[in-house]
């Protein structure tokens, strides 16, 4: 049995959820960057960190660095070639900044500006947001959406959140499912 994953140290997620390819057809099947590969990027092609430097930033040893960052590094040149589009998301990793969630949406996100107040998701833009705090810890996130209306369920689609898709039942906006707007509907 493989030993478990050590959670990684990541300074902050990108302020932006992906890229999309100019003049490419519309690729259905992004590239997915976990946020420590963002991360092993961002030390060594930006900062230009060698990899022992950037392994001991993110609280990982030299050799599970090189992976990961080797990882990150054939994600890349695989949406560049192809042209398919990047979304950051997911991993086993743990930031320096605080927490939010959307009562909208379901989404969690992260608030690396502490000096700054944020007034609104950076998913779907709603002001209905909540600070972190350990009552929180039972919030399901699901990855279906759901139309309010008729109850028509579709998989989520990473990266896009679920109030821009219409429901083809009854051409109503979709929301994620478990979210309290669902529950006062239903």
């Amino acid at each position: 049995m493989p030993r478990p994953k050590l959670i990684r140290r990541v300074n902050n997620p990108p302020g932006f959820k992906g890229f999309m390819p100019i003049g490419a057809s519309k690729e259905e099947n992004p590239v997915v960057l976990n946020y420590e590969e963002f991360e092993a990027i961002r030390l060594c092609d930006y900062l230009l960190y060698g990899q022992v430097r950037a392994s001991q930033i993110m609280g990982v040893s030299r050799p599970t660095f090189t992976r990961i960052y080797e990882s990150a590094r054939r994600k890349v040149a695989e949406a560049f070639v192809k042209p398919k589009p990047i979304i950051f998301e997911g991993g086993k990793v743990y930031f320096d900044s605080e927490w939010l969630f959307c009562r909208n949406c379901g989404c969690w996100f992260n608030h690396p500006e502490k000096e700054k107040d944020i007034m609104y998701c950076t998913l779907c833009g709603s002001e209905n947001i909540e600070h972190f705090h350990d009552e929180m810890q039972d919030i399901q996130t699901y990855t279906i959406c759901i139309c309010p209306g008729c109850g028509y369920e579709k998989e989520h689609t990473p990266g896009i959140p679920c109030n821009r898709d219409v429901c083809p039942e009854c051409n109503q906006f979709m929301v994620r499912k478990g979210t309290p707007v669902l529950r006062r509907m239903g």
